[in-house]
C-alpha cells in the first residue's frame, strides 16, 4: 500500500533536511505545506504520517496535535527541552525527533508511523461502506444502526470479553429542537474515547456504550459532558450484565425519563439482584386480575392512546405514500404504519396479571418477515418511554430496515 507523507514547516529548508532520510518508493506521496496552508490541505490529513516543524512554531505545534489526535505526528525539534515534549505527548503526539536523531533510527520510528497510517486509510474505507450501507452517519462518527452495533457488542459483554455501561441521553422535550444534533454530536465524541460508542435513536436521542468504565466514572463523565452543553440534556445509565438488547434499552430509557420526570441531570441504576440490574421504586402491587385490568384500561386511555395521537399527527406526512394509524379496544392498543407492499405493526397488550407485551410485526406482501416483542413492567409503561419506543418503530421503517416502502 502507498504511503502518505505530509511535511509541516514554516521553514522551507526543513524539507529538504527530512526529505533526505525518508526512503521513499515510486509509489508513495509526499506533501510539504507551511501551517498557513493547513485549514485548505486538510483532506490529505486525515490518512497520512504528519512530520512537523516546531521551531518558532510551539503553538502552532502544540494546535495541530489537538486538531488531528487520531493521526500519526512526529514532532522534529532543534533541541530535547523536556517540557515542550511532555506537552506533545499529551496532546496526542505519536513519537519526537531532534536534529540528532539518526537517519537509521528515524527510519525505524516511521515504520510504526506508517503502520498507523495504514490502519486509517483502511478504517477510512469501512467508514465509507458503513455510511453508504446507512449504519453510520455521514457527518460525525455517530451510528444510526444501533440495533446491530448493541447485537454486536453484546455478544462481546455478556461472554465477559469486555465490560460496559448503556446510557440514553436527550434534552426534554422544549429544548430538543434548541440543539443543533452536530453541536450535541461532536461535544459528545469529543469527550467519550476513541473506543466508546455514540448511536442515534431518534431527533435528539442518543445512546452510547462507554467501555471498560463504572457508573460513578460514568456519572463523572456526564457532569464533565454537561458543563460544555448549551442546554439541560438529561442521561439514564446502567450497567451491563447479561441483558438482552430490548431489556438494555429499556432499563436505560426508564433512567433516562426518570431522571427528565424529577428533574435531574443524571439517574442510574445502583440495586443489583442475581448479575441483573432493576429498576428502583415501588413494585406494582395489584389484589387481583380486575384490578390489573383496569389499571391497564386507565393506561391505554390516559397513556398509549395520547402518545400514539401525538405520533400519528407529528409524523404524518413525513412518507410518501405512506399512512399512520392507531386505534385501540379493551386490552389492546395499536399504531400501524402502511403502505401498499408493507405494513408495519406496534401492538400493546397485557396478556396476565403482571406484564405488558409490546409485539412489532412488518409484513411485506401480506407474508410476516420480521417481528420482536418488547416486555415491561406495568410501572414501567409511560408517555416518555412509550414515545422513544414508537420514534424508534417509525425511525426503522423510515431508514428501510431492509424492505422497500
Amino acid at each position: 500500500m502507498a504511503s502518505r507523507i505530509v511535511l509541516v514547516s514554516d521553514d522551507s529548508d526543513f524539507f529538504d533536511y527530512i526529505r533526505a532520510k525518508l526512503e521513499l518508493r515510486k509509489s508513495d506521496e509526499l506533501f510539504m505545506f507551511s501551517f498557513d496552508m493547513i485549514p485548505e490541505k486538510v483532506h490529505l490529513i486525515d490518512t497520512a504520517v504528519l512530520i512537523v516543524n516546531s521551531e518558532n512554531s510551539r503553538e502552532k505545534t502544540l494546535d495541530l496535535l489537538n486538531l488531528f489526535k487520531c493521526t500519526p505526528i512526529i514532532v522534529s525539534a532543534f533541541n530535547d527541552d523536556d517540557s515542550f515534549r511532555r506537552k506533545c505527548y499529551r496532546s496526542g503526539m505519536f513519537d519526537f525527533i531532534t536534529l540528532l536523531t539518526p537517519d537509521a533510527e528515524f527510519r525505524s520510528r516511521m515504520i510504526p508511523a506508517l503502520a498507523i497510517s495504514g490502519l486509517l486509510e483502511k478504517d477510512k474505507m469501512y467508514k465509507e461502506i458503513l455510511i453508504k450501507n446507512n449504519i453510520l452517519s455521514s457527518e460525525n462518527d455517530v451510528f444510526i444502526d444501533y440495533e446491530f452495533i448493541l447485537d454486536k457488542e453484546l455478544q462481546s459483554i455478556n461472554n465477559g470479553v469486555k465490560k460496559a455501561v448503556f446510557g440514553a441521553l436527550s434534552p426534554n422535550e422544549k429544548d430538543k429542537y434548541l440543539l443543533k444534533p452536530a453541536l450535541l454530536e461532536s461535544i459528545l465524541l469529543n469527550n467519550i474515547r476513541q473506543n466508546d460508542i455514540l448511536m442515534n435513536f431518534a431527533a435528539n436521542k442518543y445512546f452510547v456504550l462507554l467501555f471498560d468504565i463504572d457508573l460513578k466514572s460514568a456519572h463523572k463523565l456526564w457532569d464533565k459532558i454537561s458543563s460544555q452543553l448549551p442546554v439541560k440534556v438529561y442521561a439514564g445509565f446502567c450497567t451491563i450484565s447479561n441483558q438482552k438488547r430490548q431489556q438494555l434499552i429499556n432499563e436505560a430509557l426508564n433512567k433516562l425519563h426518570e431522571a427528565i420526570n424529577v428533574d435531574r441531570d443524571i439517574v442510574h441504576n445502583s440495586t443489583q439482584l442475581n448479575g441483573l440490574s432493576i429498576i428502583q421504586g415501588e413494585k406494582s402491587s395489584y389484589i387481583n386480575f380486575k384490578m390489573f385490568r383496569h389499571e391497564f384500561g386507565r393506561k391505554i386511555e390516559q397513556i398509549i392512546t395520547p402518545v400514539f395521537y401525538q405520533m400519528q399527527q407529528k409524523y404524518s406526512g413525513s412518507f410518501s405514500g405512506v399512512t399512520l394509524e392507531h386505534g385501540s379496544g379493551e386490552g389492546y392498543g395499536t399504531f400501524y404504519i402502511k403502505s401498499k407492499n408493507v405494513v408495519s405493526c406496534f401492538r400493546i397488550t397485557s396478556p396476565g396479571f403482571s406484564k405488558i407485551n409490546i409485539d412489532i410485526t412488518y409484513e411485506k406482501d401480506k407474508v410476516v418477515v420480521d417481528s420482536k416483542r418488547i416486555t415491561l413492567e406495568p410501572e414501567e409503561l409511560e408517555s416518555g418511554l412509550l414515545e422513544d419506543l414508537l420514534e424508534q418503530f417509525i425511525l426503522e421503517y423510515k431508514r428501510g430496515c431492509g424492505y422497500d416502502s
